[in-house]
């Protein structure tokens, strides 16, 4: 609100400069004489008042890098005496605005203008809003003035009533800017300069408030560091006392871990790292989980050998010396053994331990059915090269961490299964055996044999990087022995960075040499018998590894052994067997009751399966090895049985196909192969393959289903010697099939005497032992007329044939 009425007054006063400050109306304040012009005005007025009556005037300006405010203040010089540190000084009032005008002369080397007073008015009663303004502005000076504990101060402000002194009493704001300060001096109107005032106290206060409540939070963190760091201290005092008082020295390098990083033999990159993480270790706090977690990864990285090396052993027959003392046969595995530490041993000779930040380590995967030492082959393959020997087992495997580690962010993360084998093993060269390869699953955890991807891979495992770690690793110089069951389980890709070594199985002879040499001295020593005590004669071990067990491996084998063992031993303590004692063949159905296996060849010629037409018998590959395959065909009855081809004993896809090309074959070519084809028109075909209870399929069945078939129609009956394997096509081609190896060892066990394979499959032969060769008749064949010729039996003399028919 404007004042009401304003009244001019024509002055002429000598000018008093204030550099950089500001003196409002009622406002009281020394000045120093020593001044210049502070001096010069305070005389000039001194001279004038003599010719005038009152006090010496004097106009109090403003100046601001040399330029003076448009408004000044009037002032009365009320004393000039001295200031309180000695010096002369003057004591002036501000009485009241004054608008500047002209210069002037008068006395005295003063600065004289002309300037109009402004005198200003509010009405009575004041209104509501201006009433509202001054109990804002009071209450807004009292919170601050108890701040600062200016009591007194405190009521000379509430007993001002003015509007415009209690405006100008804000002049005494030590926190006002001489910018502010000069804003106020130049509103003419109470109630805006008032305004102003309190929105400037206001402003003030806020800020106030924030920088109070910074100071509060930054005083209580330096309190509670300061208590932290005291109640530290003293925990340390009390825990040296109590080693003291329990007599216990304390560890030079317990929490050291910057002088273990900096003694320890580490690479330059690694070092780094773990310099790195020594600083976050000592900026952090022992309660912080972040401590917790570096120092248990400073502790993995000091515990790797990192430059761990043990020494091959170049003794190249020394080594095939151990293999052929520890394993019998498996000439492939100790072949290769053996051509890796040749080549390394030249290399080593030639200086070329490592070419392009690689050395030469090795990556072999041992495919095979259950038993033929492919976990044992990995200790006997360090112990013939003097590395250490480490052992993963990767069955049933499904975290990807499990390879690569954990992120270091988790709860409890660890290394990964590769990092924690060189750890164990305490070198950088070791043989690891990756027991199980073909057991390793994948869910929503990754897949772990993808993660194998790098490690396995000679061009990149030079700078494997685990999770956990996050530094390289060089297992360029490790040998990764990978074993498998199943090869069709492994990834391709993972499949395509191994080098394949196939164990295929032993055989008969094998078999024995393996139980004379190896199995029978441990199960001796289990069941707590000496050497001379009991010995087994070759054909007591023949009889068990031919009727007893009929496996690719020797694990059943074994068990038969310690079986044996245990009864002998048992048998002596109960007093109804003396020792030594001599275990013969006769003696095995006595001891351990009949045999399981008979060769069909051995059976009653009428209980053998192959005595009726329709049967047949192929050679298959299983999880466990070779096995033979017996095939039944049977005709409906034209009058009950619908037409068509039943398959029946968990056959899949591919084998399925296999019967339907075998039953077209043998329908268009039934009148060239002198069959009667016209019983296939009406009657109901059913193809069946015994132990229902196992899965079966692949294209090797089609000449077995073929024969079957052939002599079911034929009546002729197939060869109980034969068996045969090989894809048939619809012109009657035998193509090739894969595991003739293992086929002919699992016909070589069975007592077969006479294999049928495919022409092109003859190379495989050369994988085939001399002595399994040698006692079977292998006919190589190019077209399915030839297998029959050779599988079926000749035909009775003008018999009808006599065709089974389905119930």
């Amino acid at each position: 609100m404007a004042a009401e009425s304003t009244a001019f007054t024509p002055l002429t006063l000598p000018v008093l400069p204030l550099d950089d400050e500001v003196v409002l109306p009622g406002m009281v304040v020394p000045l120093d004489l020593n001044d210049a012009d502070v001096r010069a005005a305070v005389e000039a007025a001194q001279a004038a008042a003599r010719s005038e009556p009152g006090k010496p005037r004097v106009l109090l300006v403003p100046r601001m890098d040399g330029t003076y405010a448009s408004t000044g203040v009037l002032g009365t010089v009320e004393q000039v005496g001295r200031l309180a540190d000695g010096d002369p000084g003057a004591l002036i009032r501000g009485r009241g605005r004054v608008k500047i005008g002209a210069g002037t002369t008068g006395p005295g080397a003063a600065l004289w203008v002309e300037g109009t007073r402004v005198e200003e008015s509010v009405p009575e009663p004041l209104p509501g809003q201006v009433a509202e303004l001054v109990k804002e502005y009071k209450a807004l000076a009292t919170a601050w003035l108890r701040k600062r504990g200016a009591w007194q101060v405190v009521d000379r402000v509430q007993a001002i009533d003015d509007v415009s002194a209690l405006a100008d009493n804000s002049g005494y704001s030590p926190f006002l800017t001489t910018d502010q300060k000069v804003e106020l001096l130049e509103t003419a109107d109470p109630v805006a300069r008032l305004k102003l005032a309190t929105r400037q106290l206001r402003d003030h206060l806020a800020e106030q408030d924030v920088a109070e409540t910074i100071a509060k939070d930054v005083q209580e963190g330096v309190d509670k560091q300061q208590r932290e760091f005291l109640l530290r201290r003293q925990l340390e005092a009390v825990r040296k006392e109590l080693r003291e008082l329990n007599g216990e020295s304390e560890g030079e390098e317990s929490d050291d871990y910057r002088a273990r990083v900096e003694a320890a033999d580490l690479p330059e990159k690694v070092r780094e790292a773990a310099l790195k993480e020594v600083d976050k270790l000592e900026r952090s706090s022992d309660q912080s989980p972040e401590g917790s977690w570096i120092r248990t990864w400073l502790d993995t990285v000091l515990e790797l050998p990192w430059n761990e090396r043990t020494e091959d052993q170049y003794d190249i027959r020394g080594a095939k010396e151990i293999l052929d003392a520890e394993h019998a046969g498996l000439e492939d595995v100790k072949e290769r053994i053996t051509e890796y530490l040749a080549v390394r041993k030249r290399r080593t000779d030639r200086g070329l331990g490592v070419i392009g930040g690689r050395r030469g380590g090795a990556v072999l995967a041992l495919v095979g059915p259950p038993g033929v030492g492919k976990t044992s082959l990995g200790e006997s393959v360090a112990h013939a090269m003097g590395r250490k020997f480490v052992r993963v087992a990767l069955g049933g495997v499904r975290d990807e961490a499990e390879i690569r580690g954990h992120r270091r962010t988790y709860v409890g993360a660890l290394p990964g299964r590769i990092v924690r084998a060189i750890k164990e093993a305490g070198s950088m060269n070791p043989v690891v055996l990756l027991d199980e390869i073909d057991k390793v699953g994948s869910d929503f955890r990754g897949d772990p044999a993808a993660a194998l991807l790098e490690v396995l891979d000679p061009a990149q495992n030079h700078t494997f990087r685990d999770h956990y770690l996050e530094v390289e690793l060089d297992l360029s110089d490790v040998v990764f022995l990978a074993t498998a069951n199943v090869l069709e389980a492994i990834p391709e890709a993972l499949l395509d960075r191994m080098e394949l070594v196939r164990l295929d199985g032993y055989t008969e002879d094998e078999k024995i040499v393996i139980a004379r040499d190896h199995l029978l001295p441990r199960q001796l020593e289990r069941a707590g018998l000496e050497e001379a005590e009991v010995t087994l004669d070759e054909s007591a071990l023949r009889k068990l590894a031919g009727e007893y067990t009929r496996e690719a491996g020797v694990r059943n084998l074994e068990r038969s052994v310690a079986r044996l063992l245990r009864k002998v031993a048992a048998q002596h303590e109960l007093g109804r067997r003396k020792l030594p004692f001599t275990v013969r063949d006769e003696d095995l159905r006595g001891l351990i009751g009949r045999p399981h296996h008979v060769p069909e060849s051995a059976q009653d010629p009428a209980e053998r399966r192959t005595a009726v037409p329709g049967v047949a018998t192929g050679l298959a590959v299983t999880g466990a090895g070779g096995d033979v395959l017996f095939v039944e065909a049977s005709l409906a009855d034209p009058e009950t049985g619908a037409a068509g081809l039943t398959l029946t004993g968990q056959l899949g896809d591919v084998m399925k196909e296999s019967a339907q090309i075998a039953l077209s074959f043998l329908r268009s070519h039934g009148a060239e192969l002198e069959l009667p084809v016209a019983d296939l028109k009406d009657r109901g075909v059913h193809i069946h393959f015994p132990a229902g209870a196992v899965p079966k399929d692949g294209p090797s069945a089609g000449v077995t289903m073929t024969t079957a078939l052939a002599s079911l129609l034929s009546g002729r009956l197939v060869r109980t010697d034969v068996a045969m394997t090989g894809e048939v096509s619809l012109t009657g081609r035998v193509l090739p099939i894969g595991g003739v190896k293992q086929k002919l060892l699992a016909a070589h066990r069975a007592g077969v005497t006479t294999v049928v394979i495919p022409k092109r499959n003859e190379p495989d032969l050369d994988d085939v032992p001399a002595e399994v060769l040698d006692k079977l008749d292998v006919h190589a064949v190019t077209d399915v007329r030839q297998v029959l010729e050779l599988a079926l039996s000749p035909a009775t003399n003008g018999a009808a044939p006599e065709v089974p028919v389905a119930a």
